[in-house]
Order: structure tokens, then sequence, then C-alpha cells
């Protein structure tokens, strides 16, 4: 009579199908990760079209002119008069530059005002927000 081993030994195996899934559970949390790290601080607005060097230190706040004349500072809305307030705690004493996000249809005559006022503050450089071609 033959007898058997209470355990047999098999060779182990590594499974491909769950390790594939775990890098895919991880590229998708990378890529969501890092489109939560954009700046997105000014709204959705039709930029007029230029050609304009790329932004390469850390993003300054940014002034947005809607087409209907609505002002906003890093998407808070603001006026005219507390456009000054609202932006001097924003600008660091280091860096004074402001981004200027207005939109091809909006009135240039208040985009020119709020540039003024934002100047008042201490901001010695506006950065045009431009659409590239």
């Amino acid at each position: 009579m033959k007898l058997r081993k209470s355990r047999e030994f098999r060779k182990g195996r590594i499974e491909i199908i769950p390790m594939i899934d775990v890098m895919f559970f991880l590229l998708a949390t990378f890529i969501l990760a890092s489109l939560s790290m954009q700046n997105l601080d000014s709204l959705e607005v039709n930029l007029p079209q230029g050609e304009a060097e790329k932004l390469s230190a850390k993003t300054p706040a940014t002034l947005t002119v809607t087409r209907d004349g609505q002002i906003h500072i890093n998407r808070t809305p603001v006026t005219l008069d507390t456009l000054a307030d609202t932006l001097k705690p924003l600008l660091p004493e280091s860096e004074q530059k402001l981004i200027v996000s207005a939109d091809s249809d909006a009135p240039q005559g208040i985009v020119v005002q709020a540039m003024l006022r934002a100047r008042t503050t201490g901001v010695q450089h506006f950065l045009i927000a431009v659409k590239h071609e």
C-alpha cells in the first residue's frame, strides 16, 4: 500500500491579474492627485490670442475680468472700491506680480481701472494671460 504525504508541496505562483489591478488603481490615484494640484484661481474667460512666455515662478494672484465686467481676485468677486483691500493681503512683499485674465469681450475701461486700482496696492508687474494659438 502506498502512503501519501500529509501535505503535498506545490510550487508557488505569482498571480499577475491582482498586480495589474493594483497598478491601475495607483495610476488613477496619481492622475487624480496631479489634477487636484493645479492652481485654478481664475474663472473661465475667453482669452485673447497672442504669444507670451510661460510663467516660470510660482503663480501670483489673479485678477479676472469677465465679459459682463465683473471683477474677481482669485475667484473672489470684488468691486473697484474693494479691490485694493482684497488684493493687499494676497501679495507677498517679495513678488509684486499680478496676472490679468480678462475676457477678450470685456470692457477695456473696466480692465484698465482695475489695473490702476491694483497698482495702488503695490503691484509692479502685470502678467497678461493670453490663449496660445
